[in-house]
Parts: structure tokens; sequence; C-alpha cells
């Protein structure tokens, strides 16, 4: 389970420490690609492995499946940590997230997502700031 949110920087050459509580919990290796809202998702190899297996059962004719499981397969990669606990990001990746020198990193339970630090700030404040209405929908939905 990955859980909190840390600031984090890229080094010139496109490495970044994970931190280090999460970082026995990819101890079985780690897959890196494209998430949602301009954000990279890192996965266990597990959770990856039951995600792929969910993708790649979409229906091959709609677009829309298509385009999502290009997005999500075509982009990503393992992830290996040096002797720092740090990992490379790929630069099609820091490209696709428009990763600079400072990140955030947050835990998501089953996942982590690697944020442009000031598109973290815009979204978190919109998403506060919207959170009753959030809410109300997923009330609607039995959460």
């Amino acid at each position: 389970m990955f859980l909190g949110e840390f600031k984090h920087s890229i080094d010139p050459k496109g490495r970044m420490a994970i931190p280090a509580k999460f970082r026995s919990k990819l101890d079985g290796g780690a897959i890196i690609t494209r998430g949602l809202d301009h954000c990279l998702f890192v996965f266990t190899q597990k959770e990856w492995d039951t995600l792929a297996q969910k993708l790649i059962l979409l229906p091959l004719a709609q677009s829309g499946s298509r385009a999502f499981v290009r997005l999500m397969l075509a982009g990503a990669g393992e992830v290996e940590f040096d002797a720092q606990g740090r990992i490379l990001i790929p630069e099609h990746l820091r490209t696709y997230a428009r990763l600079g020198k400072n990140v955030i990193v947050t835990g998501l339970y089953n996942r982590i997502e690697i944020w442009n630090d000031t598109e973290w700030k815009t979204y978190k404040t919109k998403t506060e700031r919207e959170s009753d209405q959030i809410a109300e929908q997923l009330g609607e939905l039995g959460i």
C-alpha cells in the first residue's frame, strides 16, 4: 500500500529517488507509464500484470479502448533502482508529464503518481475546492 505526498527532485540525467517507504514495496519490480491528468503512474509488477490483463481484454473495435491501451502500454517500461534508490525516468515520460526539476510523488494505495510540482498544486487546489461536489457524486455511486 502506497500512501503520502512527497517533494522530490529530478537530476539532470532524469533520475529521481523514490521515497524510502515505497522502495521495499517495489522489490518485485516496478513499471512506469503515462498516467491520467498528465502525471506518471508507477505500479508494482503484480498490480501492473493485473491492469495489463484488463487492458488487453478491452474491445479492439472501439477507438477509445485502443487509444487508452496505447496510452498505458506503449510508453510503459520497467524501472530499476540504483544504489541510492533512484529510478531513471525515460525522457518521453518526463516530456509527457512536463516534469522539471521539482516533482511531487504521491502514494495512491496501489500505485505511485509522479507530478510536475506546479501542476500538482493546481490540481490539488481545484480538487480541494470542489471536494463537496465530488463527495456528492461519489455518494451516488455508493461510496
